[in-house]
């Protein structure tokens, strides 16, 4: 197939890094943009980033480290070389919602790793494999916009990959309360333990913003369109806790749930192994096998988190406990390096592509 010419904005970044480290073999992807600030602008790739590559196992992809960056806020001049873009840059959110919106109405869609649009109505928020029908929306921004082709989808906050995957097969017995607390690695904050330090052997027992994404991002990932909006759920009521912990990829959450019809254990554990994500029969590249990997090991009293289990993009792991105060408690972990900052968006790209939202430009 003819690749799409793909750019990505805020390139720089760690987020930015992840994207290229993604896209360098994609099969449908082909990287010829790399914007950032006006200060890596007129740099090679390589140069631009220099000694604050994160990635110390892997190098830049030769390719991508040749590439000269752009300025992002030249906007018609990378518009013009790509059909669409990867968003992650570092600034206000009046300022990010400007730049998404200037891109978009250039007739570019944007895929964005940014909160900016979260909460905009008719931007669709998306994990694809659950709330992949969010993109109808996309017609109603488009005449927002004033756009036959331009649009913006935005992807959720990497921690609550975990547990919204776990939640959503059950929605049917209606959650009406969830009690989650998550443990985040520093990749979340942009960091390595390289540039981060003092958080070896450490936790940070507060994030400023994160309980409130935690409690808010889910309702609108399992809302509904109506009049060219998406209409948040109503439930369940989350109340969340985040924290920061000494690990490098891979949030973790334990959650406990309580359910208006309180399903039985094999009855849970029968929808985690049978859900059909959205994805499923797309052939997309970034698709994992399995959406959703459950496993106990009794023969251990503290169960091994293992990050390399399974490709899903969640992993339900430990007891599946029936508990006194609500009904159920469990744990899952998510795979950030995978489904998280960048992986998230690819496979969103992959989604819109293949459905036909995402056209070729013509040269």
């Amino acid at each position: 197939m003819e690749k799409y010419r793909v750019g990505i904005i805020g390139a720089t970044g760690m987020v930015g890094q992840r994207f290229a480290l993604l896209l360098a073999n994609h099969p449908w992807f082909e990287v010829v943009c790399l914007a950032a600030s006006s200060r890596s602008a007129g740099k090679t790739y390589a140069e631009a980033v220099g000694a604050r590559w994160a990635f110390k196992d892997r190098p830049i992809p030769e390719n991508i480290g040749k590439l000269m960056v752009e300025d992002a806020s030249d906007v018609a001049s990378v518009a013009s070389k790509v059909d669409f873009v990867f968003c992650a840059v570092d600034m206000k959110k009046d300022e990010i919602l400007a730049l998404e919106e200037a891109y978009a109405r250039t007739e570019t869609p944007v895929i964005s790793n940014n909160s900016a649009n979260r909460h905009t109505v008719d931007v669709p928020m998306l994990i694809p494999e659950i709330n992949g029908d969010h993109v109808k929306v996309i017609e109603a921004q488009r005449k927002r916009l004033g756009t036959k082709v331009g649009f913006i989808v935005v992807k959720p906050n990497c921690s609550i990959q975990s547990y919204v995957p776990a939640l959503w097969p059950l929605l049917d017995f209606e959650p009406e309360q969830v009690v989650v607390c998550t443990y985040q690695a520093i990749s979340g904050a942009g960091k390595t333990f390289d540039t981060w330090p003092e958080m070896v052997d450490n936790v940070i027992p507060y994030i400023g913003g994160e309980d409130e994404k935690s409690e808010c991002e889910p309702l609108k990932i399992y809302g509904h369109v109506e009049d060219g909006c998406i209409v948040d759920s109503a439930m369940p009521r989350i109340s969340a806790q985040c924290l920061r912990v000494a690990c490098s990829d891979g949030h973790m959450a334990a959650a406990s749930v309580k359910f208006k019809r309180k399903p039985t254990k094999e009855e849970i554990l029968e929808r985690w192994e049978h859900c059909k994500p959205m994805t499923a029969g797309l052939d997309l590249p970034s698709s994992p096998e399995r959406f959703i990997t459950y496993f106990e090991d009794p023969s251990r009293p503290q169960t091994r988190l293992d990050r390399e289990l399974g490709n899903g993009m969640t992993i339900s792991i430990g007891r599946l406990r029936d508990d006194q105060v609500l009904d159920y408690k469990f744990v899952c972990l998510s795979h950030n390096t995978l489904r998280g900052a960048a992986g998230g968006g690819v496979l969103s790209a992959e989604y819109l592509c293949k459905l036909g939202y995402i056209p070729h430009k013509k040269p």
